[in-house]
């Protein structure tokens, strides 16, 4: 079963996960670009906000910092773990309200209308490769948030990961179940040093959300013009600060464009139920 091979996955990857976000300054465009944009959009006043698929928590105490209540719900019990530990370190325990172990396709432990905001960062809906159960994850996603209220999605983008198999893994090609399948369909059910996953079109996940009725009020490349190229971005960070700056204002002046979006390793969509 896939969603066996994905909490497997994640296990695995222990504080990587946690650390990833941070690493540098090429995976730092991923958080800072969510952020800017989570605290552009969050309601002035303080709320309840689901971390939908949180792992180890990296933004339910982003969140917790800004003076906000979170509950955060993951599918591996170890990503979970080492999310209660940096939440007690980063002492924003009195801030998050619960942790479950659990599956964003299945949030009926809440009721109708329950959050003031709702996110669901990293890829969490990519990793629902089944379409059904993805479908359901957003309908769950949209139905606990109150109306008015902003709903945040990232996923993994298809773009990129087909350039990523051109210039990093051109063997994997010629393999018809995964460079073809993931090509045509996006799907990829594991096996070649990734946890299954749903690649996204940026007018797929459009659609998916409009279908539910919620207002769409952007979408935004995270990576942006740097995607795909991380050695770059952190040469510019490095040695080149005042470049880097510039680089910046430029990546928040171009990550909305369609161009940009389309091929970023992750894409954020932003609605209002």
């Amino acid at each position: 079963m896939t969603e066996d091979l994905v909490k497997k996955y994640y296990s695995e990857q222990g504080t990587k996960e946690w650390r990833r976000l941070v690493k540098d300054a090429y995976h730092r465009l991923e958080i800072d670009t969510t952020m800017h944009y989570v605290e552009k959009y969050l309601p002035k006043k303080k709320g309840q906000i689901l971390d939908a698929g949180g792992g180890p928590g990296r933004y339910t105490i982003e969140l917790g910092k800004l003076g906000h209540s979170i509950v955060l719900i993951d599918l591996s019990p170890e990503q979970l773990k080492i999310a209660e530990n940096q939440i007690i370190k980063e002492r924003v325990q009195d801030r998050v309200k619960q942790i479950i172990q659990g599956s964003i396709d299945d949030l009926s432990m809440f009721k109708n209308n329950t959050f003031d905001a709702v996110i669901c960062f990293g890829g969490a809906l990519s990793h629902i490769v089944d379409r059904k159960r993805r479908e359901r994850a957003i309908d769950e996603l949209v139905r606990v948030t109150k109306k008015g209220s902003p709903i945040f999605a990232s996923v993994i983008g298809r773009s990129a990961v087909l350039v990523n198999e051109l210039v990093r893994l051109p063997h994997e090609i010629e393999i018809k179940e995964v460079f073809q399948r993931l090509r045509d369909t996006g799907d990829y059910y594991g096996g070649y040093g990734f946890a299954p996953c749903h690649f996204y079109l940026p007018e797929e996940l459009k659609a998916a959300f409009e279908k539910r009725g919620v207002i769409v009020v952007e979408m935004v490349g995270l990576e942006g013009l740097a995607s795909g190229h991380p050695k770059e971005t952190n040469r510019l960070f490095k040695e080149r600060p005042a470049a880097w700056k510039i680089w910046w204002k430029t990546h928040l002046k171009t990550c909305k464009s369609p161009t940009s979006v389309g091929i970023s390793e992750h894409f954020m969509i932003i609605s209002k139920k």
